[in-house]
């Protein structure tokens, strides 16, 4: 009986330990939404950025993603997210959909202006780049790859170059004819 007390406290302090790590590990992951205002800003591809995803600057978090929607005259995702209320954008501000790499999350790539003027709470951020995919990119390198080159825009065409000719390497000089040999030259007697 003894045996199976101690093991049933001994379960109990990992239980608890393992509850303590767990809580102290959330709240330093910083995973929670950022409270404070809000921004929108309308994208034509967004390529599967998540409610819940970072707002950043300069790698550093200072939003969430709260939501995402279709405007329905543009067709674009327009996305609204929450800011530190200790951030004023400036009204050049950039929003850039990002990801972590290959295969890392989806998140929101701001970058700041030098406008003195910042956007107001429940503002717009008028100036953003879509999501460009692996996929999209790769199609991109292959046709450039591919591609004679930018269409020419002169009306007359360019005539081919002739090739180079090749110089022909010079003949070496003939031997002089050796004279036939005497009668009776170099033969014994």
């Amino acid at each position: 009986m003894g045996r199976n007390l101690i093991e049933t406290i001994m379960g109990g302090v990992v239980l608890l330990v393992a509850a303590f790590f767990l809580v102290f590990a959330y709240s330093q992951a910083d995973l929670g939404a950022v409270k404070g205002y809000t921004l929108s800003a309308a994208f034509a591809s967004v390529g599967g950025l998540p409610n819940g995803g970072d707002v950043r600057i300069n790698g550093i978090k200072v939003g969430t993603v709260i939501d995402q929607q279709i405007d329905p005259s543009t067709f674009n995702a327009v996305i609204r997210m929450t800011i530190t209320p200790s951030v004023h954008l400036p009204v050049d501000t950039v929003a850039v959909v990002d990801s972590e790499g290959l295969l890392g999350s989806k998140f929101v790539k701001l970058q700041p202006g030098r406008s003195t003027q910042t956007i107001a709470p429940g503002g717009t951020i008028a100036n953003t780049k879509n999501y460009k995919s692996l996929e999209e990119m790769v199609g991109q390198i292959i046709f450039l790859a591919t591609d004679n080159g930018p269409a020419k825009s002169s009306a007359t065409p360019t005539p081919p170059t002739p090739p180079a000719a090749t110089p022909t390497p010079p003949t070496p000089p003939a031997a002089a004819p050796t004279p036939p040999a005497a009668a009776g030259e170099g033969k014994a007697q």
